[in-house]
Formats: structure tokens, sequence, C-alpha cells
């Protein structure tokens, strides 16, 4: 199992034409957690692999979790972002981390990419936070 850290911007990232801030996704954990989420390489996600949602405004931190329900698939209607993965929102564990939300400091995280693998010494907290 894979473990990988996926960036939102709310300022310029949308989910379901909504700005994806931390209360949209736990919003959706609750209501629709079936994603459809871009990516602009292909990422060796597996299913069963997590993605861990790093929210980048306001405060830098993971506030929700998914679980990669199929393989990333190329899309190629769309050059900016030419690959896709499906994924579905763990609505216990995003209550978990929406209410106690590990920091950017907690992860290790330098440089800000759209998807990083998670460091190994930041899984515990993610684990311990999310309830899993």
């Amino acid at each position: 199992m894979g473990d990988w850290i996926y960036i939102l911007d709310p300022n310029k990232d949308t989910v379901d034409g909504e700005p994806s801030g931390k209360e949209t996704i736990h919003r959706l954990a609750q209501e629709e957690p079936e994603l459809d989420l871009w990516l602009s390489r292909r990422n060796r996600m597996s299913p069963g692999d997590r993605l861990w949602f790093f929210f980048s405004r306001p405060e830098s931190a993971v506030a929700a979790v998914a679980e990669v329900d199929a393989e990333p698939y190329e899309d190629p209607a769309d050059p900016e972002f030419p690959y896709r993965v499906e994924a579905t929102l763990l609505p216990e564990a995003t209550d978990a981390l929406y209410g106690s939300p590990v920091g950017r400091e907690e992860l290790g995280l330098g440089q800000v990419r759209s998807v990083q693998k998670v460091k190994p010494e930041a899984l515990p907290v993610l684990l311990a936070r999310a309830g899993l």
C-alpha cells in the first residue's frame, strides 16, 4: 500500500465546481465521497493506496484522506492534466483529520508539488490523527 500527499489550492483548484477548501472536501466525504481527480503525470498509484489531501490555504495542513479505487488512467482530452485517478473519501478518517489537521511542519514537507509520496516519518502521525 502506498501513501500520497495530494495538494489542493482552494484559490485555483475546484472539486465538483466548488473551491477545493477543506470544508468542501469534508462535506463531500459525507455526501458524495467518490472523486475523479486530475494528475499532471502518471503516478504509480494502485488500488488501496491512500491520498492525503494537503490544503495549501488558509493553513497548510492535511485535513482529509481518500482511498484510490483504480490505477490512474490517461485523459487525452485534458492536455494540462493528462491523467486522472478515481478515489473515495474515507468519511470517519476525514472527520478526524478535519478536526485535528496535520500541519506542514509535522509532515516534514519542503517544496510542495501537486502529488508526492508521504515521507515515512510522517505516516505514523497521519494514521494516528485519522484514526486508522
